[in-house]
Parts: structure tokens; sequence; C-alpha cells
């Protein structure tokens, strides 16, 4: 039997002010604020990484699709991992550029956690990606620089690897691709460049 996200729900979270993400999950409203900038940064820089050797738009192979921030509407629940990634024989057709949200499960997908929300996407968003479908998680902690590998099994996750610091990274669904973590972190104090430097 289908089941719909609650539509009162769904208005409250869609009137959240700016600075805000909402998400429904297991049927509650919760609201965490936007990320901040190690967050922002890791994610963004594990898009890129990813996108370059793996998504066609990209120059890579073309067997992935992968989305920033995307709204999924999963069964009653609405998430929105960081990072989320399709194999490419799974989208049938290009994604419509003006939907708001989709309902296609991801096969991969990644959060960057913060001391607010690591509780959240650990123990309450982690249990919902299996139950939807979801293969393969990654959990990304740019105040401990780690990176956590969870892959689905039939009775729940399995803890497959955890990679730390500047380590060289080749994890599922990804293999072959290889990158140093540290490339996601926020360089630092010494390194930031003078024009942010001087804006703080």
């Amino acid at each position: 039997m289908e089941t719909r996200i609650d539509q009162a729900t769904y208005s409250v979270l869609n009137a959240l002010p700016l600075g805000w993400v909402g998400e429904i999950v297991e049927d509650e409203l919760v609201a965490s604020p936007r990320p901040l900038a190690a967050q922002t940064r890791a994610a963004f820089m594990l898009g890129v990484t990813l996108g370059e050797q793996l998504d066609q738009r990209r120059g890579g192979n073309g067997r992935w699709c992968f989305l920033r921030a995307p709204e999924l509407h999963l069964g009653r629940d609405v998430m929105v991992p960081e990072l989320a990634g399709w194999r490419r024989e799974r989208v049938a057709e290009p994604m419509d550029p003006s939907a708001p949200f989709l309902t296609l499960t991801p096969d991969w997908v990644c959060e960057v956690v913060s001391p607010v929300t690591i509780a959240l996407d650990r123990t309450r968003k982690l249990p919902l990606y299996a139950q939807h479908g979801v293969s393969t998680a990654w959990f990304i902690d740019p105040e401990a620089r780690t990176l956590e590998v969870f892959q689905r099994l039939k009775r729940g996750w399995l803890f497959a690897a955890s990679y730390e610091g500047d380590a060289l990274v080749r994890a599922e669904p990804f293999p072959h691709v290889g990158f140093e973590l540290g490339s996601l972190w926020l360089p630092a104090e010494t390194e930031v460049p003078l024009a942010l430097a001087v804006g703080r």
C-alpha cells in the first residue's frame, strides 16, 4: 500500500525561515540549521571529486548521476542528505530539472555531520535509508576528520570501512575512485586565503 507524506506537516516544512533545512522523519518535522563552512566544504569537494570521475557531464565515465542536497520523498519520509547518487542504469530518463523533489531512492547517500545533526543522521535517518532501499551510506565528520562507510544487508547496515585524516580513500560503491580524504577539509589557519581572513 502506497504511503503518502502528511501534507499539513509538509506545509509547515515549506514555511521554515531562510537558513533552516526541514525534514520529515517518521512523521515528525525536524528542522536543522544550514551546514557550516566545514560541512559545505566537505560536501562540495566530494561532489567535485566523484563527479569528475563518474558523472558524464563532468567528463567521467557516466555510470552515476549525483545531486547536491536533494529533497527525497521516500514513503512518508522527507530527507535531505548532503549528497546522493543514482546508478545511471536506474535513471531511465533525464531527471526533470523543475521537479521540487525526487521519489526515486538513491543507491548512495552521504551525510556530512555536525554536532547539531549527528544524532539525527546516525540514529534516525540511517535506519530509514535502509528501509527505503539505499545500498550504501557514507558519514563524513569534518570535526573528527573521518569518513565511515556502511553497506546495507538484509538485516540492516554493515559497518564496512573507516578512514581518517589524510588517508587515501577507495570505498564502496566507488572502489575504482581514489581520493585523499584531506582534500575535503578546510585549510589550516595559516593557509586561509587573505580575502577570507580579512572578511572575518
